[in-house]
């Protein structure tokens, strides 16, 4: 069993039963799955048409304490006029319900939008960046405690520590696995700086930005909401490195500087953030390879040829960080 957790319990008569004691009425038989690896998100529609999505979350990722974090963040956006999808108050008076089976889950009223233009122009840079200003205006307000906090002391390290632990790289490719693992920590540990920590979306790329006509953008999923240093939000959302896109760059930093300061030394954290995200998701991956699903959306992860390519990345991101001293 993955450690994150299964959904082999939740059978779609498990599904039904939560949405109607969530809002104490019947369901119409729509049970539309919608793309998620990580939760399993349904739209569905009452008795009465209105259309809701249901998202059931990965059992044993989150706890009730972190996933009603995550709940307060957005809606303490939303009374701030933030564009975001709050979850709805349940029948019980929280915005987290518990399925017969045990799995959480969170209703939200159906939003329209469409996906960012990968070719955006300068407009569009500037009003993600005071998006983003007046997203972390309500992060800077209160701590979470419950959830992951960017520290290569803490995170980092146990991430490491699972990876050349756990089984996951055979005998001829756990040297060199392990040879840069341990020396990207190294630096990780030296050089990165979370002050400044504050609430973030987390996961803050253009996929989770959406453009709503005549509304204008939204930010959606905010499942990997985290602490951390402000950038964080900024670096994922440009089409590369830095220095290759110095004009999106300085427009995302107007709008965000527009309305809330800004430390610009902090891009100095870039690529050491990007290697903790690249060490993130090899460990997260590996925490998922017993799931049926994870084998057959990523067949070849784990093998040899799989290896080298990631050593082989890790390495450059190094000589990235190496390079910028």
């Amino acid at each position: 069993m993955p450690e994150f957790g299964n959904f082999e319990t939740l059978t779609p008569e498990v599904i039904f039963a939560a949405a109607e004691t969530a809002f104490a009425c019947r369901f119409s038989g729509v049970l539309m799955p919608l793309p998620s690896y990580i939760n399993r998100v349904y739209e569905m529609e009452s008795a009465n048409r209105e259309r809701y999505i249901f998202k059931f979350y990965r059992p044993g990722r989150w706890s009730r304490p972190a996933l009603l974090e995550e709940h307060l963040f957005t809606l303490e956006a939303h009374e701030a006029e933030i564009p975001v999808v709050p979850p709805l108050r349940l029948s019980n008076g929280s915005t987290l319900g518990t399925a017969e089976d045990g799995t959480f889950f969170a209703a939200f009223p159906k939003r329209w939008g469409r996906g960012l233009d990968p070719d955006a122009e300068a407009p569009v840079w500037r009003r993600m960046g005071s998006l983003i200003a007046r997203l972390h205006t309500v992060g800077a307000t209160r701590k979470a405690r419950h959830r992951i906090k960017l520290d290569p002391r803490g995170n980092t390290l146990s991430e490491v520590a699972h990876l050349l632990s756990s089984g996951v790289v055979s005998e001829r490719q756990q040297p060199q696995l392990a040879s840069v693992l341990k020396r990207l920590l190294r630096l990780l540990v030296e050089r990165f700086d979370g002050s400044g920590a504050i609430r973030l979306h987390g996961d803050c790329h253009k996929g989770n930005i959406l453009e709503r006509p005549d509304e204008g953008l939204m930010l959606i999923d905010f499942d990997d909401m985290l602490t951390g240093p402000p950038v964080q939000d900024l670096w994922l959302m440009l089409p590369g490195p830095a220095e290759s896109c110095p004009d999106e760059l300085a427009e995302l930093l107007a709008g965000y500087e527009s309305l809330r300061d800004f430390d610009r030394g902090s891009l100095r954290q870039i690529e050491l953030l990007r290697a903790m995200r690249m060490i993130y998701f090899l460990d997260w991956c590996a925490k998922q390879r017993g799931d049926w699903n994870f084998q057959q959306r990523w067949p070849d992860w784990g093998t040899d040829p799989f290896w080298r390519v990631e050593i082989n990345a890790l390495e450059a991101q190094y000589q990235t960080i190496t390079e910028e001293s």
